[in-house]
């Protein structure tokens, strides 16, 4: 998937050490602490060629409650630039595409800037999940449940 500089595409083995690399960046490690990622569930952000994130999905096909989850984790040098953006619009079309209408993504009630950008594209808070997540330093942190919902081509 393609759009301009910006690709998703499948992970390869060859990434694993640049896709480490990103996750143990401090402002990255700082949202994403355990570095954890799943190969056969996401694809590599790559920009002009090169590693520059993650977008990682859990895919609910059952018929009754059809949704995507989404996580994305991109370079610290590439926030605030508009790549988060257009690397999740990239994925939301591809779900679309197979089916799908509901999306969500659960960042950290402290993240803002994920929130500005996740409500850019066209989420909305849910709500709040409550000691959602460990913290790395101690105890647990809440989570913000947003979802974005596409139906006959218009995304709210």
């Amino acid at each position: 998937m393609r759009d301009g500089d910006l690709e998703l595409r499948e992970f390869r083995p060859a990434d694993a050490t640049a896709l480490g690399a990103l996750l143990a960046e401090p402002e990255v490690k700082r949202w994403w602490p355990d570095g954890d990622y799943e190969r056969d569930t996401g694809w590599v952000v790559e920009v002009d060629g090169e590693l520059a994130g993650w977008v990682q999905y859990q895919e609910e096909s059952y018929e009754w409650y059809p949704s995507v989850a989404l996580d994305i984790a991109l370079t610290t040098s590439l926030h605030g630039r508009g790549y988060g953006r257009r690397a999740l619009r990239l994925a939301i079309e591809y779900f679309v595409a197979k089916g799908h209408h509901r999306f969500t993504i659960d960042p950290s009630v402290g993240n803002e800037r994920a929130i500005r950008s996740y409500a850019a594209v066209g989420f909305r808070p849910v709500g709040v999940l409550r000691s959602y997540e460990r913290d790395p330093e101690d105890g647990w942190k809440d989570g913000l449940l947003m979802d974005l919902i596409v139906l006959d081509g218009r995304w709210s």
